[in-house]
């Protein structure tokens, strides 16, 4: 089986309604139908992406450790966005979810909708294994779609109220992507920053009472020349890179060599890097499997503490963010603990959008990221810690940000 067959999502749970009622009134919604219908279309390969090695960095941190809290890509058009966020759902391991339960519950976890709350073991439920849910929150979205609604088939033809679960109950557990989300009604922006802060949904509408989990990791992506982004909702992405049209002649060529053969043949295309992401893939599983053991040194968080007094910040939740994506590129290289190098290629993705506007500073963000990351965080030259990424099979090697590299060179070596 090749991998555009793996890119599917879950089956679609918005179909509402139960077979089970009390009196006239019921806010419990259908289980999921058993057949997906949604029209899918093949995706390009995560791995078959030429460059942008941020953007798919960030993509596979969100991967290994959702509790980063979301990934904001911003850049010229063209150049791959949604692209790697839609491709990154083939890389993703299924999940065990409870099988007639429209929020695709863990059956095993600590947070559960109500219905399966009260479910005594996990031996009255049944289990089965879905894909992790990505779903395409759209701009001209209504309220009612995102949070849910009431069943108007089943109030006209029943008789009762029952919830119909929004877009929110189907990326629970998943990863909820906004194009251009720049864009975004203001209304929307609202519902999303209730609900990514709280994880649960509380619909309180038409007579109905509900509040289901909503743990999602949101990912949004859209071009800064078409408008700014609202600082309540850029607060809410743990990451932030930016992307750029590439400049040189042989990436150019190879990324619309690759497009080509994908439109030609989207089939034998993706057969063709399956063994590539397959890898990516089994990548990401380990890391996630020894993300609880990596070790984060005191002296890394008085590392990540100094970097973000230095720039600024405000709040805690940069050397929070700092910190967890770190430990999850420790996981990726497979190192026992959080080391310099992991500090200082997530400083610019964690912290690049939290810093304030200097009217006197002409420099963009980078460049005060990258002052201050020399400063605050060392280099080690050892042979465990030497500034080096490892992404296995596809991913280069590189010493953390060269530029910035370059620069604490020159300056260590005139001084």
């Amino acid at each position: 089986m090749t991998l555009h067959a793996h890119r599917t999502g879950v089956a679609a749970r918005d179909a509402g309604g139960s077979d089970a009622e009390v009196g006239a009134e019921s806010s419990k919604p259908m289980a999921p139908a058993a057949v997906d219908t949604q029209f899918r279309l093949p995706t390009m390969p995560f791995s078959a992406i030429v460059g942008q090695d941020d953007m798919k960095s960030a993509l596979m941190i969100a991967a290994v450790d959702p509790t980063v809290g979301g990934v904001l890509v911003m850049g010229d058009r063209g150049t791959g966005k949604s692209t790697a966020v839609r491709a990154m759902s083939g890389l993703l391991p299924p999940i065990e979810v409870v099988a007639d339960c429209p929020y695709g519950c863990d059956p095993a976890g600590a947070v559960q909708c109500a219905e399966c709350a009260h479910r005594d073991t996990r031996a009255k439920r049944r289990v089965r294994t879905a894909a992790v849910p990505m779903v395409d929150l759209p701009l001209g979205a209504t309220e009612d779609r995102v949070l849910g609604s009431l069943d108007l088939e089943r109030a006209l033809a029943d008789g009762v109220k029952a919830f119909q679960p929004g877009l929110l109950a189907r990326a629970n557990r998943g990863f909820l992507y906004v194009d251009e989300v720049n864009l975004l009604e203001d209304h929307i922006v609202d519902v999303l920053i209730d609900v990514a802060a709280s994880g649960v949904n509380i619909f309180e509408r038409d007579g109905i009472s509900v509040q289901h989990p909503a743990r999602f990791v949101l990912v949004g992506s859209g071009n800064p020349e078409e408008g700014e982004l609202r600082p309540q909702l850029l607060d809410r992405f743990g990451l932030c890179v930016e992307v750029a049209t590439p400049r040189d002649i042989a990436s150019r060529v190879e990324i619309v060599r690759r497009r080509d053969a994908f439109e030609r043949d989207p089939h034998a295309f993706c057969a063709r890097w399956d063994e590539e992401d397959r890898r990516t893939r089994d990548q990401i599983v380990e890391a996630r499997k020894g993300l609880g053991r990596i070790e984060a040194p005191t002296e890394m968080l008085e590392f990540a503490a100094k970097l973000c007094v230095a720039l600024g910040t405000d709040g805690l939740r940069g050397e929070l963010t700092l910190l967890r994506a770190a430990r999850a590129l420790a996981s990726l290289c497979r190192r026992p603990s959080v080391e310099t190098a992991h500090l200082r290629q997530a400083a610019h993705m964690a912290l690049c959008h939290r810093l304030r506007r200097n009217p006197l500073d002409e420099t963009g963000s980078h460049a005060r990221i990258d002052r201050a990351v020399d400063e605050h965080i060392p280099y080690l030259f050892d042979a465990g810690s030497v500034g080096i990424i490892v992404q296995r099979h596809h991913m280069k090697f590189y010493f953390g940000r060269c530029d910035s590299f370059c620069n604490f060179l020159t300056r260590r070596l005139s001084s």
